[in-house]
């Protein structure tokens, strides 16, 4: 099966007008799949549940964007058992034929990409550029990982040894279940549930409660080409209710995680857990948190740039990515310029419901605002000078100003804690060393950058900057499938690098077989 270099999918251009109609109308396009009612995708069976689930427009909490169920324990367990039992079969399929199924998907969703766009961006909250980059990341994981798949298929090299023949072989794990988040509901959706499902696993695909109808949306792209009933199989509900069940479950051989720090240890202490008719260890691929940080060194090469990545990176999607920057750590001898530059530049930043195309949209729902605020209030009473924003704005929505927050210390808890919103935290550094001491003194370990024109001070960041993903002299956000494969450390996960070449090596395990010669 001979497939072009992958490449990656390019993103919409906006100033166009033509691009600008054409997403006005698919805004208008998925508004009738407001009002339908969506059931659960067992096996063969499309199955309702009594107690229903409706997900709700971040920039307008009063407008349902689809009606789901929330599957019952039973519901949940009897997805495992087809699931495992659609395994046997599965597993047996090429990858060459599960390969396929993703570049169909990925060409059918290349056509309609402004309709899962749309959907995001009535969903979840998300801009229109945004949904856009989200989109483009769930194409080049599908046409990424079948790649992937062929490769891992070849024949591996192993030492030659006189008188055997050795191969080595990777193999599918079994049943997974994937819980993915509602930050990124359709790129880490995507991305998790393919690689398991071309790796040769069936799948039980449990969406965030906050993102049902983007991820609908994905399932019924996969029945469209013709994915094998059961392969699949879509499960909405809450995580307590159903979630634990799924993870405990005897038959789940692995879990497939992106959220919280919280959720995701919940999740490997429930899967370190034996059942009685378990035969295996459970494997968790999970990405957590992040408390991501900008350092901003004296010697600039350009100031400019650096006010602007600051910003994109901290608010950018309202501050709702585990990759945000959430603290900058400026040097002391170019302080205060920095702060007062970084207010003028923030106050140009446009907040509105998507459909419009602000810069910046909702936070997700009432709980999340609700958290920020208490966590801008904390910051001053820690301190902290609010130098722009600092309230939430009284709508329809769940709308919370751009936030800065100025001498901010160290160990504060804006400094420490996720926020998951629109809140940037500034800290004033002495110099290089103690800039890079303060971007390492928390739990985490995702994304960073450093902002300098020292090629000393860059390279010492190179090596004791310790995140996942370091960015030198650009924003901390936007990683790139196949060119920076995206994964943290410490608490924020198991450092998976999603869209890169080790990352199907997780739903796979290695078999060798030695033959002796005659």
């Amino acid at each position: 099966m001979a497939l072009a270099k992958f490449k990656n999918e390019p993103l919409t251009d906006f100033t166009k007008k033509k691009n600008v109609k054409e997403f006005k109308k698919a805004l208008k396009k998925i508004e009738p799949r407001f009002k339908q009612e969506y059931p659960l995708s067992i096996g063969t069976e499309k199955l309702c549940s009594d107690d229903k689930l409706k997900s709700y427009n971040p920039s307008n909490h009063d407008e349902i964007v689809g009606t789901f169920q929330r599957a019952t324990v039973e519901q949940a367990m009897n997805a495992i058992e087809i699931a495992n039992i659609k395994f046997s079969e599965w597993k047996k399929v090429s990858p060459e034929k599960r390969a396929n199924f993703l570049l169909k998907a990925a060409k059918i969703m290349r056509k309609r990409k402004h309709e899962f766009s749309a959907m995001m961006v009535c969903e979840v909250g998300k801009n229109w550029a945004e949904a856009d980059g989200d989109t483009a990341e769930a194409i080049d994981f599908m046409e990424f990982y079948a790649r992937e798949a062929l490769r891992y298929d070849e024949k591996q090299p192993l030492v030659k040894y006189p008188g055997e023949k050795n191969t080595l072989k990777y193999i599918p794990l079994g049943v997974g279940v994937v819980i993915p988040p509602w930050n990124f509901p359709l790129a880490i959706l995507v991305g998790m549930t393919t690689a398991a499902i071309v790796s040769g696993n069936t799948v039980i695909l449990k969406p965030s409660s906050d993102s049902p109808a983007i991820a609908q949306m994905f399932y019924e792209l996969m029945e469209e080409v013709k994915l094998p009933a059961g392969v699949l199989n879509f499960v909405t509900g809450g995580g307590g209710s159903i979630g634990d069940s799924l993870v405990k479950h005897h038959l789940t051989r692995f879990i497939a995680f992106t959220g919280s720090m919280d959720v995701g240890l919940g999740i490997v202490d429930l899967a370190a857990k034996k059942d009685p008719k378990q035969i295996w260890i459970k494997r968790v691929v999970a990405e957590m948190g992040g408390k991501d940080t900008i350092i901003i060194d004296s010697e600039l090469r350009n100031f400019n740039d650096a006010i602007k990545g600051v910003l994109t990176a901290a608010f950018g999607y309202s501050g709702q990515k585990c990759s945000a920057c959430s603290r900058v750590v400026v040097d002391e001898k170019i302080y205060d310029k920095f702060c007062k530059e970084l207010t003028n530049t923030a106050k140009q930043i446009k907040v509105n419901d998507t459909r419009l195309n602000p810069n910046m949209g909702p936070v997700i729902n009432e709980s999340s605002k609700k958290s920020i605020m208490d966590y801008i209030n904390k910051g001053v009473e820690e301190g902290g000078i609010i130098i722009h924003g600092g309230k939430e704005i009284q709508s329809t929505g769940h709308f919370v100003e751009p936030t800065i927050i100025k001498d901010v210390k160290p160990y504060d808890a804006i400094s420490q804690e996720e926020i998951f919103g629109p809140v940037l935290a500034v800290i004033k550094s002495r110099d290089f060393d103690d800039a890079l001491e303060i971007a390492n003194n928390t739990i985490y370990g995702l994304t960073g950058a450093v902002y300098s024109k020292d090629q000393k001070k860059l390279a010492k960041a190179a090596v004791d900057f310790h995140v996942g993903n370091l960015y030198l002299n650009r924003k901390c956000t936007g990683a790139l499938v196949g060119v920076q494969p995206f994964g943290g450390f410490n608490m924020s996960g198991t450092d998976s690098k999603a869209g890169g070449r080790d990352y199907l090596g997780l739903f796979m395990q290695a078999k060798v077989i030695t033959e002796k010669s005659k």
